[in-house]
Order: C-alpha cells, then structure tokens, then sequence
C-alpha cells in the first residue's frame, strides 16, 4: 500500500468521468414483487481521465507518469488521488458526544438540494482544525488521528456537544488495467487515451 499521489500534470484534458457504483442483488418473485439486497453501504467511485499531451523532454511528463503506473505495478499496489471536485470539508459534522464514547470516524457529505450521502475519510492529507461545539480543540492534547481518520479524544466531554472537521483528503485507489498505452504523436509529445482507475475501502 503505497502513499503516493498520482501526479498532476498539464496535459491531463478537461473530461474526467466519475461513477459511483454500488453492488446491488435484485430478485423478482412469480408475482413480479422485486426484493433487493444491498451488499454495500459505501460507493466505489470509478474515474476515468485521459492526457493530451504528456512532454518527454525536459519537462519529463511521460516518466513521471509512466514511472507512476509502473512503480505501482499497473492493478498491484493502491496509491492516493487528489480529486480535484472532491478532496476537502469545512466544519463536516463527524460525531455527537455522549460523555462515554472517545473514538469517531471522519466523514465527507456529498449532495445537495436536500440529498446529502455521507461516507467514512481514510486517508487524511490535512486536517485545519477539529472543533466540539464550535470551539478549536488542540492536538495532540485533546485528540489524535490514526491512518484510517479515526479521531481518538482523550475525554469523552460534554454530551450532546457536536464535532467537526475542516481539511483536505484523498481517494485511496487503484488502477483498472494492468496495462497503458502511451502513444508518441510527435518528437517527445505522448498520448495516453485512457487512464481508468477506482477506489478502495480499507
């Protein structure tokens, strides 16, 4: 499991598709009446982008990303997406206290119009502050944050009082395919038609 983060580069073309993707059971009985089972709380977010362009000079585009999927051994190994639509929260609820419990997962809600999907944060890039009832508490004196963005307190605190995270994060993912096609339209100018990829629970 690797920490690094897929690079950002400029021939990266403006199209990135992404497709949240449940695994869903449906079973029609004789009558017609439908039961489905759902086999995942959470989405696997699948993208999608292709580049441009890639420079093979001195700007050392085509390296780095091929050295990217080649380092990570194309399907292999997980590394880190900085979604560019979707990477940071501003005062996310994340937790009520109950004068017992001291341990939170962090989360990021995405929606609007009155349709709002929340979903743990794994991989932490930074966090801004972390408030209980709107008021900033100190790391690591009142709390500390493990890899997976469960929040430790070290008091349980005041019941009822609300919790909130403003930072950044990352999708945690892997590629689709365990091969690229970098094609070379002109002297040192590189392609990459698709770069597929989805994301992982951990």
């Amino acid at each position: 499991m690797s920490n690094a983060v897929l690079p950002t580069l400029p021939g990266l073309e403006w199209e990135v598709r992404q497709t949240p993707t449940f695994s869903t059971d449906v079973h029609a009985s004789l009558s017609g009446k439908e039961v489905a089972y759902q086999y995942m709380q959470y989405p696997v977010w699948e993208f999608e982008t292709s580049y441009e362009f890639l420079r093979a000079g001195a700007e050392l585009e085509l390296q780095t990303l091929c050295g990217f999927f080649l380092v990570h051994g194309g399907r292999f190994d997980t590394w880190l997406y900085n979604n560019p639509r979707d990477n940071a929260v501003t005062d996310q609820p994340f937790g009520v206290r109950d004068g017992t419990t001291t341990k939170f997962q962090l989360v990021r809600a995405f929606g609007a119009g009155g349709f709002s999907f929340t979903e743990p944060v794994q991989n932490v890039n930074v966090i801004t502050n972390v408030k209980s009832n709107g008021v900033t508490i100190a790391s690591p004196a009142d709390y500390s944050v493990d890899s997976l963005g469960v929040v430790t307190l070290t008091a349980a605190g005041t019941p009822g009082h609300v919790l909130t995270w403003t930072g950044s994060y990352y999708y945690r993912c892997r590629f689709l395919q365990d091969a690229a096609e970098f094609s070379e339209f002109m002297y040192q100018l590189y392609k990459l038609k698709r770069l597929g990829f989805r994301s992982q629970k951990l």
